[in-house]
């Protein structure tokens, strides 16, 4: 029958729709007595058939993207809970009372978020949000004042902020520098007000470079520590004290340009002899003369034979330095014979060597912008201070110095 006739050879064969023929097995549509023959040719053709290989590499990436948007989904939305949960339970904070200290130091106009995150760096809150959130629930926090404190460690936001409000909680050590005071008395005065040795104090001060002393100072800090009240914190060192006093003295130059300045004024000054100058000026007068003060010593350094002085500025503060005391009482004349000192001001010409003490900022500020005149004597008549300027001798002489001991 022609339904059980074998295919034309010239005809393609089409590969069975069906794909469960496996390769090799016995066809059911062959012809009778053909099975192992037309085996061989219907599994050849059947694993050659690309569409059930298409159909499969499809459904594989699709899984895997599903799979990797289920991963992700996941992953954020692990985020978003935990999100969710800090917004519930607000900022990280202690449970306090917290143990061990840690000084805290708060500068003048600092704000509370910045408190705050001083406060978690030293781990002091948990958090710089805990701390802002609680001060924010109390008034007072507003009263913070800046100095140092001391607090434990891991304390609980609120215990902070309370701690922080309290004056009496405030650890500074104020001291009081005086205008004219020299090396060794500011030593003696931190010795006194700090834990700290006077030993300790001058190990720093052989090192210019531990507390930034200008390099125009050749080394020597007399003059640059400067004289004013200072709040210094238990965390300070002996270097950081004098450090200050340093810092202080720069701010005090103002806008001036010391080196600058000093070369332009008169035959020119290196920034040691203006101050020198106006620690000389500190010594000898009083606010609105300093000056005045400081033009008459600069006429005498500077005009022929001093303006009638031979060039010798004649201060007895300077003396006094070159004696290692501030007792008038040892001044005996001739003052020339006192001391062969160079700070001896009667008897060598010019300017001492260097600062004779810790001029203020009155003194600096009169040293690097002196009056206009040319005055070359100057006295204080009176207790209140007022002093009388001259050009000549002669005028000079017709006015009495006050006696010190009277006042």
């Amino acid at each position: 029958m022609r339904d059980a006739e074998a295919p034309h050879p010239a005809e393609p064969l089409v590969p069975a729709a069906d794909d469960s023929v496996l390769p090799g097995a016995p066809d059911e549509h062959a012809p009778a007595g053909a099975g192992a023959a037309a085996a061989p040719r219907h599994a050849a053709r059947h694993r050659s058939a690309k569409p059930s290989r298409r159909r499969r590499s499809g459904c594989l990436p699709v899984l895997v993207v599903a799979v990797l948007f289920i991963v992700a989904v996941g992953w954020i939305g692990r985020g978003w809970v935990a999100d969710v949960k800090d917004m519930l339970s607000g900022p990280e904070d202690y449970p306090g009372p917290g143990s061990g200290e840690v000084v805290l130091v708060i500068d003048p106009g600092q704000s509370v978020t910045s408190i705050g995150n001083e406060l978690a760096e030293l781990d002091v809150v948990a958090s710089g949000e805990a701390f802002v959130d609680a001060a924010a629930d109390n008034p007072k926090s507003t009263g913070i004042q800046a100095g140092s404190y001391v607090l434990k460690l891991k304390m609980k936001a609120s215990d902070a902020v309370a701690y922080l409000i309290d004056p009496a909680n405030v650890a500074v050590t104020q001291v009081t520098i005086p205008e004219g005071f020299t090396v060794d008395q500011i030593v003696a005065r931190l010795e006194k007000a700090t834990e700290f040795s006077a030993e300790e104090f001058r190990q720093v001060l052989e090192d210019p470079a531990a507390y930034d002393l200008p390099d125009y100072a050749q080394g020597n800090p007399e003059g640059y520590l400067f004289p004013a009240t200072y709040a210094f914190t238990p965390a300070d060192e002996p270097a950081d004290m004098l450090a200050a006093m340093v810092a202080r003295y720069e701010r005090a130059l103002g806008d001036n340009d010391i080196e600058k300045t000093g070369a332009a004024l008169g035959p020119g000054y290196t920034p040691e002899q203006i101050m020198t100058v106006a620690s000389l000026v500190e010594a000898e007068g009083r606010g609105d003369d300093m000056p005045k003060i400081a033009r008459a010593i600069y006429n005498r350094l500077e005009k022929p034979n001093g303006g009638g002085t031979n060039g010798l500025l004649q201060i007895d503060a300077a003396v006094l330095y070159a004696l290692g005391t501030r007792d008038t009482s040892k001044l005996r004349a001739p003052l020339a014979d006192l001391t062969d000192s160079p700070y001896n001001t009667y008897r060598f010409p010019g300017l001492p060597p260097g600062p004779i003490g810790a001029p203020g900022e009155k003194a600096i500020q009169a040293a690097l912008k002196p009056a206009e005149g040319d005055w070359i004597y100057w006295v204080t008549v009176d207790c209140q201070g007022t002093t009388k300027f001259s050009e000549t001798l002669a005028e000079h002489n017709q006015y009495q110095a006050v006696n010190g001991d009277e006042c």
